[in-house]
């Protein structure tokens, strides 16, 4: 199992974002925190990098369950995904898949969340 999924279209970056961000929210995801690695990167270290940007998604709904059920989960949280032009117009799209994470806690309850989880990103990522 990998440690995230991904799909690589054609478009512009930052319209990807966007189509990304509305996508997550209708399936319950908003974004609570963005990161420009590209800025970020500039600005700290004076390194210049591709344009590469994290969205830190959450289900409140499933966030809430899954730390009232292992309160420890907050170190991988937010589901992060991450928008990265890889040049000539294509627009990698990856997201974390947390079944494999989540399987090695051993809590039959949480996988099955996290399978849902799992399965619901998936579909966003795959409908771009």
């Amino acid at each position: 199992m990998n440690y995230f999924t991904t799909k690589t279209i054609d478009g512009e970056f930052d319209a990807v974002i966007a189509k990304v961000t509305a996508a997550l929210k209708e399936i319950g995801f908003g974004i609570i925190t963005t990161i420009d690695v590209k800025a970020t990167l500039k600005e700290k270290i004076d390194a210049d990098f591709k344009p590469y940007t994290i969205l830190g998604a959450c289900n409140p709904h499933f966030a809430h369950k899954a730390l009232r059920m292992e309160d420890k989960l907050g170190v991988i949280l937010p589901c992060n995904v991450v928008v990265i032009d890889q040049g000539g117009g294509a627009i990698e799209v990856a997201a974390m898949e947390p079944l494999g994470m989540i399987q090695m806690i051993g809590n039959d309850q949480l996988t099955k969340l996290a399978a849902e989880i799992s399965a619901r990103i998936g579909e966003v990522i795959e409908a771009l």
